[in-house]
């Protein structure tokens, strides 16, 4: 569990000296007693009002472990497959940082080149692009506003490419660049298609050529499109009947699809460094995080290695509402998990 998670779940806690409006639900994930096992704790979650979970657990020196609770699909009574295709949103983009990388390894990008360099087009359409560098947009420093944040965005989200950055070109920047932080998906869409501009192909096969086969991580897929739409698990919005799965969302900001253990195996590659050929990991530290977390409507996913139990968690689970708790009730759960596994990692 990282700090900053544990700060705003203290932060969560200390909420309820409001009597106005006390989040207990959070309390009551909190304080309840903790089981004993990994399976149990998946199964009390469904008690907060999710529809399904998976979880998988990869400590060295023991076999990897899934555990699922819940519906794989609702309407149909299926039950959750941990096996089961997600779609992992913004876990996404360690795979397309990887990518950079790479590709800077091999002298075929530059991270201080500029926007306005790789993609001369849009000069004077996105403020201060003659001074946004590609490393500043992998690290969300660019100051190019976020295209989801756009009013009423999720309720008819755009599919192209183009028509997500329509919704921000000829804004102006949120900040001078590389003068604060802002996580912003419009980076990785421009991310996605500098790389496509020089590769001459889609990063997307780039990905799985690089990064998808020499991991044999035959269940990770670049697009919905690629699958059997029935391996992947439903995803519900809370006050919405509809199953959410079918929106597809395309862009590399978020759009691959791929099981827990295949996420977990690409994690614990990219903290061991095995994801990467000589001088590239150099590269990747300088530029991007080890862990990531996606938030996509009807799916939220947490991806992290535990480097004092030397233990890989995925934890997915299908049901989301953003205005509510759900996100904070999937950061406690799963911080309860990771402390189930080190209590037993300690035993």
């Amino acid at each position: 569990m990282t700090k900053k998670r544990i700060l705003r779940i203290v932060f969560i806690i200390a909420s309820v000296s409001s009597l106005a409006f006390v989040p207990w639900i959070l309390v009551k994930a909190w304080i309840l007693p903790l089981p004993d096992t990994v399976q149990e704790q998946v199964d009390e979650a469904m008690g907060f009002g999710f529809d399904g979970m998976i979880v998988y657990v990869d400590q060295a020196g023991k076999p990897p472990e899934l555990y699922a609770a819940g519906w794989h699909n609702r309407e149909n009574k299926i039950p959750a497959d941990p096996k089961a295709l997600f779609k992992i949103a913004s876990i996404s983009k360690l795979y397309v940082a990887v990518a950079v990388a790479k590709l800077v390894n091999d002298k075929r990008l530059t991270l201080d080149k500029t926007l306005a360099e790789y993609v001369p087009e849009l000069v004077g359409r996105i403020e201060n692009s003659d001074k946004i560098t590609l490393r500043m947009m992998v690290q969300h420093r660019s100051g190019i506003p976020d295209f989801t944040r756009t009013s009423g965005y999720w309720q008819a989200p755009p599919k192209a490419n183009r028509e997500n950055l329509e919704l921000v070109l000829d804004k102006p920047a949120d900040f001078e660049p590389d003068k604060k932080y802002s996580y912003s998906n419009t980076n990785y869409l421009l991310i996605g298609e500098i790389l496509d501009k020089t590769l001459g192909y889609s990063h997307h096969q780039y990905i799985k050529r690089e990064i998808l086969i020499p991991l044999e991580l035959i269940n990770t897929y670049s697009l919905l499109s690629e699958v059997n739409i029935a391996d992947v698990m439903s995803g519900y919005y809370v006050g919405y009947d509809g199953d959410l799965k079918y929106r597809d969302f395309i862009n590399p900001a978020g759009s691959m699809i791929a099981t827990a253990q295949d996420v977990g195996i690409f994690l614990r590659a990219l903290n061991d460094g095995s994801v990467f050929n000589k001088g590239e990991q150099e590269i990747y530290s300088s530029i991007y995080v080890y862990e990531h977390t996606g938030l996509i409507p009807g799916y939220q996913s947490i991806a992290e290695y535990h480097k004092d139990i030397d233990t890989v968690v995925i934890q997915f689970n299908n049901t989301t509402n953003f205005d509510g708790y759900n996100w904070n009730l999937a950061e406690i759960i799963y911080s309860r998990i990771v402390k189930i596994v080190r209590n037993k990692k300690g035993s």
